[in-house]
């Protein structure tokens, strides 16, 4: 059946997928592109009809682009225009050329939004000089990939794939999948499979002085579940709750979703500033901390501030959901205990992932609830989506009880740390008075800061054309406050696309500073 061609201003290009030999072949089919008799020269025309199409999602990122030549062709036109209009698409980062492939939208277009363009809204902070109205993509969705890995720098919350032990994960999954018993195969407990409550209860205690045991823990999807949980359970329309300024945009919006009214709070060097909520008119339901690493600055609430908080809470009757994302991983120091762990933290919920420590598709995470709460949540579990799923909760058992787990965080350790230095060393060294780094002691990722009057937003669009991922520091603020900044991950990031990462914010920063000085 051969490719139909759309003649309509809203379908410029279309695909066929063609089975030959077992093979699918994408194919591009000749777009349909106005050109008219106006003061426009053609290649505007061109250049214009495509970059529309790009930004408001009509041509989707990775999609193939006719040849110049045949373009021309189907236009009627000299190829000198339609060459102009692409060499400027490619230049800007709307297109990107593949050797012996072709040439396509480029992969990370979907985030790209230009601000200028009247009736396309950007999905960055800044936008709208207003922080906090941000609805950011889930993780991993908004950021460059690489074409052949799927992976790219500096991705945020993204672990060392590359260095996972995927032969040990596979004869797991083997192992279970060929013996799973009957009893198995049916419906679940809603609280997770109970060895590995056990095994996580037991990790929790041991690694991070975690106050719980198996019947406290509860099996979830990942952590952005623990956090809906925690919303449905503790909060309800009305209610208001604080949160962290900066924080994470992800919890923000888990915990907002109940139509609870949210409260920024600041943070400082020392974490949550806890005199903020002494000095409230009226105290909220639940606070929302990072305490051991704070996201996205990075650092760690002192004894005394943890003290604080808790006292606050048990005078006010408030909830703390302590979320523990990346705590094993500390470069400085030991890892600092959890919050819950502490005299007097019956009033914390804690929360946690394995998504990051492993792999984000195996979507499980856990929640540690105070007794009185735990009938309440696994009914709203229930709610959700009846139980965990159980293959991997079985693999995962096995993979912590036998200390494939432990050996696995020991020698991620050391390797986070080697590519932590390496970002550390090629920021000092290529972006001295560009950058300027916050906390670099724990995690996956840093936050360095932008001068004064640089746009955040705008060097993350122009970093993404160029394939390279960042988070706007300004798209984590609630409130006007603060620098700008760009997050950096650098878990997933071999050691020599830091290198080449660094070089090329160094190359956009540069000229962002040289056009300012121009101006």
């Amino acid at each position: 059946m051969p490719p139909m061609r759309s003649w309509h201003n809203d379908h410029l290009v279309c695909f066929m997928d063609s089975h030959l030999g077992g093979q699918s072949i994408r194919e591009a089919v000749i777009p349909f592109v106005a050109v008219e008799a106006d003061a426009r020269p053609l290649y505007r025309q061109i250049y214009d009809g495509y970059r529309m199409a790009i930004l408001e999602g009509r041509l989707r990122a990775g999609q193939r682009i006719p040849s110049t030549r045949a373009l021309a062709r189907e236009l009627g036109i000299s190829r000198l225009p339609v060459l102009t209009a692409f060499e400027q698409l490619l230049h800007e980062g709307y297109l990107e050329g593949r050797a012996g492939s072709g040439t396509f939208v480029a992969t990370s277009i979907h985030d790209m939004q230009d601000t200028t363009t009247p009736g396309v809204p950007s999905v960055l902070g800044r936008s709208s000089r207003k922080r906090g109205i941000a609805v950011l993509p889930a993780p991993g969705s908004s950021e460059a990939r690489d074409p052949k890995t799927g992976l790219g720098a500096f991705r945020v919350s993204l672990p060392a794939l590359d260095q996972f032990p995927h032969k040990t994960w596979a004869r797991l999954v083997t192992r279970h999948a060929r013996g799973m018993p009957i009893e198995l195969m049916a419906y679940g407990d809603p609280a997770g499979y109970l060895p590995l409550r056990h095994a996580v209860a037991d990790y929790l205690r041991t690694a991070r002085a975690v106050a719980c045991d198996a019947s406290q823990v509860l099996i979830v999807s990942g952590s952005q579940m623990a956090l809906h949980l925690c919303a449905r359970v503790l909060l309800k329309p009305g209610d208001a709750f604080y949160f962290e300024d900066p924080g994470y945009p992800g919890a923000r919006a888990a915990l907002a979703a109940t139509g609870a009214t949210l409260q920024p709070v600041p943070v400082d060097g020392e974490g949550l500033d806890v005199q903020s909520l002494r000095s409230a008119k009226s105290p909220a339901r639940a606070v929302y901390v990072t305490p051991s690493h704070q996201y996205p600055l990075g650092v760690s609430m002192n004894v005394p501030r943890r003290l604080e908080l808790l006292d606050w809470a048990r005078r006010h009757q408030a909830w703390i959901i302590e979320d523990d994302y990346d705590s094993d991983y500390r470069f400085s120091s030991r890892p600092l205990g959890a919050l819950q762990g502490m005299n007097g933290a019956a009033q914390v919920i804690y929360t946690g992932t394995f998504s990051k420590v492993l792999f984000p598709a195996l979507r499980i995470g856990y929640v540690v609830v105070p007794a009185p709460l735990m009938e309440k949540f696994i009914a709203e579990r229930l709610a959700l989506d009846l139980f965990p799923q159980t293959l991997d909760q079985l693999v995962l058992t096995d993979f912590l009880c036998e200390g494939h787990f432990s050996r696995h965080v020991r020698r991620m350790r050391a390797i986070y740390q080697s590519r932590r230095d390496t970002l550390v060393r090629e920021i000092n060294a290529r972006l001295g008075g560009l950058l300027t780094i916050v906390n670099s002691d724990a995690g996956m990722h840093l936050t360095a800061r932008l001068p004064s009057g640089f746009d955040d937003v705008d060097v993350v669009r122009l970093a993404r054309a160029r394939g390279i991922s960042a988070i706007a520091l300004s798209s984590c603020y609630l409130t006007n406050a603060g620098d700008p900044g760009l997050v950096l991950g650098f878990g997933g990031v071999p050691e020599e696309d830091i290198i080449t990462g660094v070089q090329t914010l160094s190359e956009i920063l540069a000229n962002i500073a040289m056009r300012a000085r121009a101006s």
